[in-house]
């Protein structure tokens, strides 16, 4: 068992690696097909996708040019209506300052080793002294700033967009914005110590992936088993057969159930 040649890593599998290498086993190398449910309520977790992926959409068609009004017009439901406001009323306050040049749903593949390394920007905002990357949030609870730095999606997002663009780190930076918390968008600064350590960690996981994939057997499941209770192999690893429920002010709920549009070509560098 080996890695294709021609697979592409991404923030979502590098994060099943890191929360399970099991679960990547089963998931990309193995293919295997396993559909529980991730989360109850289903409907709920449902409904709630659909309107994130329309949020994106909106946004996206906003920035491609159609009409305020015409897309305000396509906001029936309270929930995805707020977001669009809030949205609005953003680009007036701490969404002013980004460059002009904004480019929304933008796929970026760059070499990782023999393999590709792909991240899939909700927005890239730029000029010639900085880079802005932001992604849009519907969480229900704003994540804290330590937590949004040690997710997979910082790390590689940050990376991919230097090395993509070739631009110093100190030009680069992140920024989360909240469609529940409008004003409380979080910025991230980027800088050489950090890419170098993302570059570090990237090529440890990768090295980690092959070494376990040249080997026979089952990989590690994660000692963590509260991570199980949203994974769609749990009942395969006997590690319950329920689905995990949706608690979004739950203090140890920190799992990104936000949706990004990942349909559009990659742009190969």
């Amino acid at each position: 068992m080996s890695l294709p040649t021609n697979f592409q890593f991404s923030q979502a599998s590098l994060s099943d690696y890191v929360d399970c290498a099991r679960r990547f086993q089963l998931r990309y190398l193995l293919e295997q097909d396993w559909p529980a449910v991730e989360s109850e309520p289903l409907l709920e977790r449902e409904r709630f996708a659909d309107l994130g992926r329309r949020f994106h959409k909106l946004i996206q068609q906003h920035i491609e040019g159609i009409s305020i009004d015409a897309l305000t017009q396509s906001t029936n439901e309270p929930e995805l209506a707020r977001w669009w406001l809030n949205y609005l009323a953003s680009l007036k306050t701490n969404l002013s300052v980004l460059p002009s040049d904004r480019r929304a749903e933008v796929a970026i593949s760059i070499p990782l080793d023999r393999y590709r390394l792909t991240a899939h920007l909700d927005l890239i905002a730029a000029d010639a002294d900085r880079i802005v990357i932001i992604d849009w949030k519907t969480e229900r609870k704003r994540p804290t700033r330590d937590q949004l730095l040690k997710r997979m999606q910082t790390r590689v997002y940050r990376y991919v967009v230097t090395e993509a663009y070739q631009r110093p780190p100190g030009t680069i930076s992140m920024i989360y914005w909240f469609a529940e918390f409008p004003d409380q968008p979080e910025v991230l600064q980027y800088d050489a110590a950090q890419h170098a350590d993302d570059r570090d960690f990237l090529n440890q996981v990768l090295v980690e992936i092959e070494t376990r994939a040249q080997a026979e057997g089952e990989w590690d499941k994660t000692p963590d088993e509260r991570k199980c209770a949203y994974c769609t192999y749990r009942s395969l690893c006997n590690r319950g057969s329920s689905a995990g429920v949706i608690d979004p002010v739950a203090e140890d709920y920190n799992r990104d159930f936000s949706i990004s549009l990942e349909e559009i070509e990659e742009i190969a560098y």
